[in-house]
């Protein structure tokens, strides 16, 4: 093969999937090197030991050669001064990799003539960007080196190797200038180039290089100076680069020097970057911003926030965090929608915007949380100020799918350094003032406070201890009965809940139970709860106890995250029992969590005999609708309106109406928390059908209410006056 020949050959393989060695003595290394070439384009060979490398050599010349140093038996360095003292082999570039970072290595590995040095672990940007520049390199100096000898021989063949550089330069993707470094021209361009940048081959050897970067002659002298002074290791860098019409493109440049006789040429090669760069810049936009707000996400917002308090301490500036919640921002998913939820979410964060300064930051940390950073220059006194903003754009309804919604916030703020000077625990004590805020009834704001903090660890103190409750089986039931006004005796029970915490005795339920809700703990302890309460129905069954009805709580996180038909299944029929001793008891909000599934459960379970009754009525939605779609048996009273039936006009006729109204659509009527004999006399006059609470008794362990149970078996129960104690429900 002709030296034109070769030269035009080895452009052609350079563009079109070169042949690389690797050469490793770890298989792991050498397949993680195969992985990150082969999306380029490249074959790749392996070998496994310097001496294999070289007869892999001998047999099929490579383009490239990625070389490991330590290696037993032949180690790189021999492997690569057997390369370049070989003719046949010296220009095939080699690129050692190595663990070892020090100046000795580097020189030990030049002077056995590697091109190039990779650490490893191996970059894959700097691999790709190594192994295409050495590659060119490869085959332009091949190119030139040929054209030397070409010209000595004879002109024709010199021509006919620029044609064949020129088809092999104009089908690469980048961008290649030759510049004779004595004149500062333009001597070579491919197809690519002049595409580019809008200048045919002709107005390119006239353009004085330093048009296309808007530089002066002076400093293109410089920095081809600097060019060939660092010879093949080149220079790399990006840059925007003047286009014919005026416009400028975002360009990755990389320039190294070649010698060919007396002659030195400066080769750059360019690639348009912009498209990379704007991918890279989506990635950034997903990695640090929410998408459906557009605001910095929790990760952004840590980040700002952090370099936020370096700047506050220099200064000494107050900054305040808020932590904003929207309140029951569940229930507009549940009733109209995700989509409306992350609108609601989309046009809350618009006008928060609006509330703070352009110097302050918003973000959104996830779900319905935001935060916000305030710099106070002149103290914390601003704070509630743009709490008290926040507040006032909430009052116009937010128009969702149709609907018109009304929403409010709960806001928790602290304060640098007042409270802490670290971001992540700024954030801490701002959700826990928030929960302060939430806790105080919504639609407000609270700052932190270091008795708040000490709430908060107790609050986390209690949910672990919750979680290993129902493991360690502490939890129990007690039972309170339900009396039939008609005839004095006991027809029903209602299973509460308690907690025998090691330590701390029996804990209230207003303690726990709204922790269990909130951490979703209430699914498992809710079964658990149904489980026991029919494990005890059968118990007393197989005593000889008389059957009563049984009624359980229900929560409406059991409809849609568990499975309340199957426990309740199960524990009928684990139990002997059947389904006319069980009530669910469920709360008018529970009813409304994803009403379709919540009507088909209560369906199927009515079916097996068991009884539905809403409990605390009169203090939820209290809609005739419901009441009409749902397969309803009994309503229960709330205590709020009994405990002042007597007394307050109002609730007496609330009381009334319930009644009334149950009567008519077929319902029986429970009075819950009945303490006094006026209250029952009330209640019986006017036909309520069954009463519980501390007029008869308070709740109380399984082995009392099996005596109480068997007492009434021979003699209604005593309707008699008892001394009321404090409810504990």
């Amino acid at each position: 093969m002709t030296s034109t020949v070769a030269a035009a050959a080895t452009a052609e393989r350079a563009t079109a999937g070169a042949t690389i060695l690797i050469v490793d003595d770890e298989p792991q290394n050498r397949r993680l090197l195969n992985a990150l070439l082969l999306p380029e384009g490249y074959r790749t060979v392996m070998a496994a030991s310097g001496e294999e490398a070289l007869g892999v050599v001998a047999q099929n010349e490579p383009d490239l050669i990625l070389l490991d140093i330590m290696m037993p038996g032949m180690d790189g360095y021999a492997v690569a001064k057997t390369l370049k003292a070989n003719e046949l082999t010296w220009n095939i570039p080699i690129i050692m990799l190595t663990a070892q970072i020090d100046r000795q290595a580097r020189l030990a590995g030049l002077s056995a003539g590697a091109e190039e040095f990779l650490t490893k672990p191996v970059d894959r940007a700097e691999l790709w960007l190594r192994v295409r520049n050495l590659l060119r390199l490869k085959t332009i100096g091949d190119f030139l080196i040929h054209h030397s000898l070409m010209l000595e021989q004879q002109v024709q063949a010199r021509t006919a190797t620029l044609q064949r550089f020129q088809s092999a330069m104009d089908a690469t993707a980048d961008a290649i200038f030759l510049i004779d470094h004595a004149s500062r021209r333009f001597i070579e361009v491919n197809a690519t180039a002049c595409k580019l940048f809008g200048y045919s081959r002709e107005e390119f050897f006239k353009l004085n290089p330093a048009e296309l970067s808007s530089i002066t002659q002076h400093q293109l002298a410089c920095e081809l100076d600097a060019i060939v002074a660092r010879g093949a290791a080149g220079s790399h860098k990006e840059l925007f680069a003047t286009r014919r019409d005026g416009s400028r493109v975002l360009v990755e440049m990389h320039r190294h020097a070649i010698r060919s006789g007396d002659t030195v040429v400066v080769v750059g090669v360019l690639r348009d970057i912009t498209e990379r760069r704007q991918v890279e810049q989506r990635m950034y936009q997903l990695a640090h911003y929410d998408t459906v707000t557009g605001l910095p996400n929790r990760m952004l917002f840590y980040e700002t926030l952090t370099r936020t308090l370096v700047v506050a301490a220099d200064k000494a500036i107050t900054v305040a965090i808020m932590f904003i919640d929207l309140d029951h921002f569940k229930n507009i998913n549940d009733t109209i929608g995700h989509a409306a939820g992350d609108e609601l979410l989309s046009q809350f964060s618009a006008r928060l915007v609006q509330c703070v300064r352009v110097r302050d930051t918003v973000g959104r940390l996830g779900g319905d949380e935001f935060a916000v950073i305030l710099l106070l220059p002149n103290g914390p006194q601003g704070a509630p100020l743009v709490a008290a903003k926040i507040r006032d754009t909430l009052f116009a309804p937010f128009s969702l799918q149709g609907h018109e919604m009304t929403v409010t916030a709960s806001i928790g703020i602290t304060l640098y350094p007042d409270d802490a000077e670290n971001a992540e625990t700024l954030i801490k004590y701002a959700d826990t003032a928030m929960y302060q805020a939430k806790h105080a009834g919504r639609d407000t704001f609270r700052f932190f406070t270091a008795q708040m903090n000490a709430e908060m660890m107790a609050r986390l103190e209690l949910e672990k201890a919750l979680r290993q409750a129902l493991q360690n089986e502490e939890f129990v039931l007690y039972y309170q009965p339900k009396v039939q006004f008609s005839s004095g005796r006991i027809v029903g029970l209602e299973a509460l809940l308690r907690w025998q915490r090691p330590g701390h005795g029996l804990v209230s339920p207003s303690e726990f139970i709204p922790i269990l809700e909130e951490t979703g703990m209430i699914v498992r302890v809710g079964n658990w709860v149904i489980a026991s309460a029919c494990r005890q129905l059968g118990t007393w069954l197989r005593a000889g106890v008389d059957p009563v009805q049984m009624a359980v709580n229900v929560a409406g996180r059991q409809f849609v995250e568990g499975d309340l038909e199957a426990e309740v299944r199960a524990g009928l029929s684990n139990n002997g029992i059947t389904g006319e001793l069980l009530e669910l008891e469920l709360t008018e909000s529970s009813l409304m969590a994803d009403t379709e599934c919540t009507v088909n459960t209560l369906k199927n379970i009515k079916q097996l005999g068991v009884q539905i009754s809403i409990d605390d009525f009169g203090t939820g939605y209290s809609s005739l609708t419901y009441l009409r779609r749902f397969p309803i048996d009994k309503l229960k009273i709330d205590i709020a309106f009994i405990r002042n039936i007597t007394s307050v006009p109002d609730d007496a006729a609330i009381a009334l109406a319930i009644i009334s109204m149950a009567h008519s659509l077929k319902m029986e009527v429970v009075a819950e928390g009945v303490e006094t004999v006026a209250q029952l006399d009330y209640l019986r006059v006017h036909h309520c059908d069954q009463f519980q609470g501390f007029y008869f008794g308070p709740p109380l362990p399984a082995a009392e209410i099996e005596t109480i149970l068997r007492e009434q078996k021979y003699s209604p129960v005593s309707l008699s006056v008892r001394t009321p104690e404090t409810n504990c429900l």
